[in-house]
């Protein structure tokens, strides 16, 4: 595929090949729009999935006051899902406080195989979820159990109710409800409304005004003669305990027919008791309540039975049985319609009994195989860490709420570590991350992979490790996905590349480089990638100037480290020594004739039509080096013809610090063995190039 990027960041336009299903490594110095690119396809596909406007977030700067020259992709529109390595990746989805990667039991767990087996148990066990459905009624009781059972709060130790429960602040003065006193007894349809509680509010808040006047604050009335009732209303009666009376005398009565008929009459006799509970009735409360709570926790645990409850049991037979209620053991709610919802849970129970040998079988078949991906992930993660040296391991877990989640060990200890991004160095948080981020893409079947330079910080032997781990044969790796990864480091493309074609399924390679906005690529094949002596032998044999080929061939004699009098005589020319010199001890001594025949003798058997006057006579004229300069397509030429016109005088340009940066880091450039020919690929930034153009315009 084609991706076209337009007007986002520093890419005004550029045009990138993407082969479907195949590794594809975008390698470009900094500053070319690596990120961009990343952010430009992911933004895009955000957009396309979610109608959102990120690509927006892109605009170049130079057209940010405008509506002309929006950021722009095209090629794409055929992808739905990406998946992306970045910064972002990095501070939303790695190194949780509770997992290493977020969605842990999504990522290792859950497979298809998983499932299959989890339908199949579901399946034999819906029985049970099948008898809840179809009663509706028995959820109106588990309701109102949990809320009785709340009602008392928190348990005391010695027995008793809590003085701050619900039931203690309704009931412990006896219910003023259902006895209204006789001296406010003309109130009493008010009281005993449905609503009372808000009346009762009502009332006391227009109690504020019973000083100001005689007269009602709502009806202007006079009630002179019944401030004192009123003011009686407000010390029987608290809105907020009147409330907690009517809930659980509520709930009481919608529990009455599953009470047994002697609790019936006893539950009755405790609600309208004017004097408050007595320690009797309180014990009498609490042995309902733990009875109730046993009968409530005997439906949830069948109302909500599955794989995970069943899979640490070895023999599900005697949990089902278990699960069976036998109402005679509780004698406050041995009722008829308590039978009625206790024999539908017992007869799905029994039911579910006659297949119980074939779900045992298939609950052990799942414990199997999540044990068999748990060991094999484990086994793959802790195989990558081992071969990059780091002294840590990972397991799979499952936590006290049943949840997997993929844990940290330091290998000295054997507790998990729970703050991971305080334990671990830059770099190890970046290599876990990335292994954990293919995990991740794997599982979620993104139609393309994108990884933001995620390797170029670690040393040769992790850089292997991890590309070894993200790309290499087998079912989990991005072998066979459409990856676009983009670097700026050559290592990886030398592994893959040159070392390993075959065995990374030989990606598909590019040089990128962005030219003033305009991005273009180059592919890279394996034999554009050599050691820098075949570079320098072959642009010595180039039809190009012969101070460019002296460039390289010091260049070549400083990696051989020959540094004899061939490589002495050629830095003097390109120094522009009338008079050749030699380094002695620290001590400058003119060359003599013999020495300056033998080195140009020496030249001349790399470079045969080398003619060293007709050189002195070039490399000092200006023209003439000002004329090669433009004439080169090469920044890495061009650069070297720059630091012979401006010579010794770079070192006094302190005021612009780019002369400096030419001068010292492009003057012995990089020490990788192999390496891109800088002839073809524009290796030296182009703002390097721009700031030379510059002080050429200048240069007299």
């Amino acid at each position: 595929m084609n991706v076209v990027i337009k007007n986002c960041n520093n890419i005004d336009v550029g045009t990138l090949v993407l082969q479907e299903n195949k590794l594809n490594i975008k390698y470009a110095i900094n500053g070319t729009g690596k990120s961009t690119i990343s952010k430009a396809i992911t933004n895009f596909l955000l957009d396309k999935k979610n109608n959102t406007h990120e690509l927006e977030k892109l605009r170049s700067f130079k057209y940010m006051n405008t509506q002309d020259n929006n950021p722009l992709i095209e090629g794409i529109d055929h992808l739905s899902e990406v998946k992306t390595f970045d910064e972002d990746y990095l501070s939303k989805y790695v190194f949780l406080p509770d997992e290493l990667v977020k969605g842990s039991f999504d990522i290792f767990i859950r497979d298809a195989e998983y499932e299959k087996g989890i339908k199949e148990i579901n399946d034999l066990m819906s029985i049970i979820q099948t008898a809840f459905i179809e009663n509706k009624d028995i959820d109106e009781l588990l309701n109102d159990f949990n809320e009785l059972s709340t009602s008392f709060g928190k348990p005391v130790k010695k027995g008793g109710i809590h003085a701050s429960s619900s039931i203690s602040k309704a009931f412990k003065d006896g219910n003023k409800v259902s006895n209204v006193p006789e001296e406010i007894a003309e109130y009493k349809n008010f009281i005993q409304a449905e609503d009372n509680f808000k009346w009762i509010k009502w009332l006391i808040e227009g109690m504020v005004y019973l000083d100001t006047s005689d007269n009602c604050p709502y009806c202007i009335t006079d009630i002179s003669k019944k401030k004192n009732k009123i003011l009686k209303i407000k010390e029987i009666y608290e809105p907020k305990t009147i409330e907690y009376l009517n809930k659980i005398v509520a709930v009481f009565s919608r529990l009455n027919k599953y009470f047994s008929d002697n609790t019936k009459q006893t539950i009755s006799d405790f609600i309208k008791n004017i004097d408050g509970y007595t320690d009797d009735q309180v014990r009498f409360l609490l042995e309902i309540k733990e009875q109730i709570d046993t009968l409530n926790d005997k439906f949830n645990r069948s109302k909500i039975m599955n794989f995970r409850s069943l899979k640490d049991v070895d023999k599900v037979i005697e949990v089902l049985k278990n699960q069976k209620i036998d109402l005679k053991l509780f004698s406050h709610l041995n009722s008829d319609a308590t039978k009625q919802k206790a024999e539908i849970v017992n007869k799905a129970i029994d039911d579910l009994l006659e297949k119980a040998s074939i779900l045992q079988g298939k609950i052990n078949i799942q414990k199997s195989h999540i044990e068999k991906i748990i060991q094999e992930n484990n086994e793959e993660i802790n195989g990558f860490l081992k071969n990059a040296g780091y002294n840590y391991s990972v397991d799979i877990k499952e936590d006290t709420k049943n949840h997997y989640c993929l844990k940290l060990i330091h290998n000295d200890v054997t507790n998990e570590i729970t703050d991971v991004k305080n334990h671990l160095s830059f770099g190890e948080k970046n290599a876990f991350a990335v292994i954990l981020f293919m995990y991740d893409a794997l599982k979620s079947n993104a139609d393309l992979i994108i990884l933001d330079d995620p390797i170029s910080s670690f040393d040769k032997n992790k850089k292997y490790a991890i590309i070894d781990m993200l790309f290499r044969k087998g079912e989990k790796s991005f072998r066979n996905k459409t990856v676009l990864l983009l670097t700026h480091d050559f290592e990886p493309i030398i592994d893959m590349v040159y070392h390993h074609g075959d065995r990374f399924d030989k990606p598909y390679s590019c040089f990128v480089e962005n030219d003033h906005g305009t991005l273009s690529e180059k592919e890279i094949l394996k034999e554009n990638i050599k050691t820098y002596i075949e570079i320098c032998d072959e642009n010595i044999k180039k039809d190009i100037n012969d101070i460019t080929k002296l460039v390289y061939l010091r260049r070549y004699y400083e990696v051989l480290n020959e540094k004899g009098i061939a490589y002495q005589l050629i830095s003097n020319i390109l120094h522009r020594r009338e008079i050749p010199v030699i380094m002695r001890e620290q001590e400058s001594i003119s060359m003599t004739k013999e020495e300056i025949t033998e080195g140009i003798k020496q030249i001349k058997e790399k470079i045969n039509k080398f003619d060293y006057d007709n050189i002195m006579k070039n490399i000092n004229d200006n023209e003439t080096i000002k004329k090669l300069y433009h004439e080169s397509f090469s920044n890495y030429e061009k650069l070297h013809l720059f630091r012979v016109l401006f010579g010794e005088s770079l070192k006094s340009k302190e005021s612009t610090i780019i002369m400096k940066f030419i001068n010292e880091a492009f003057h012995i450039e990089n020490d990788y063995i192999y390496q891109l020919n800088p002839c073809d690929y524009q290796l030296v930034p182009q703002y390097v190039i721009d700031e030379c153009d510059e002080q050429m315009k200048d240069f007299n």
